[in-house]
């Protein structure tokens, strides 16, 4: 399971917008996401662009629906969480141990997030996916739960197409 971030800028300010640092302050948006392994979504938000990486995990792993398996009972936490320097915090690394979550996060200024890089990949792959859905690059929606919607689809697609191959 994984967690990036994409930025969307919107044309008027809306629901969940902020001023994007690093694009001259524009209104804009961030897609959350959560992967398992081969890059399947299944755990999706938004927020305002000027809000800060961390505060997006604890709701984006509440968030992952139970997971039927063909053995035992449904599993309603994801095994091993990888993510960047954005998460590194004690806060949410003891959130994470206490809810039994094996995690890997690249610590700062200790090392690189290119270790990540074997796992990062995956992340940035379904997130092109989703740059893919013309209603996604940018932000139309004046409400935060339309686009939300607009997001789900586009993860409902991807799976979809994945799943169906």
């Amino acid at each position: 399971m994984r967690d990036r971030l994409g930025e969307h800028a919107c044309y008027e300010k809306g629901d969940l917008t902020g001023p994007n640092p690093v694009d001259r302050g524009k209104y804009g948006s961030k897609i959350h996401l959560v992967t398992e392994r081969s890059g399947l979504p299944i755990s999706v938000g938004i927020s305002a662009a000027h809000l800060h990486d961390s505060q997006a995990l604890i709701p984006l792993v509440k968030g992952i629906p139970p997971i039927r398996s063909r053995r035992g009972r449904r599993r309603r936490k994801p095994g091993k969480l990888h993510a960047d320097k954005g998460y590194d915090y004690a806060h949410l690394r003891r959130w994470l141990r206490e809810r039994g979550i094996t995690h890997r996060i690249a610590r700062k200024g200790v090392e690189s997030s290119g270790r990540l890089g074997r796992h990062h990949w995956t992340i940035e792959r379904t997130m092109a996916w989703l740059a893919g859905c013309r209603r996604l690059h940018r932000r139309y929606e004046r409400k935060a739960d339309h686009f939300l919607a607009f997001t789900s689809i586009a993860c409902t697609l991807i799976c979809y197409r994945r799943l169906t191959k």
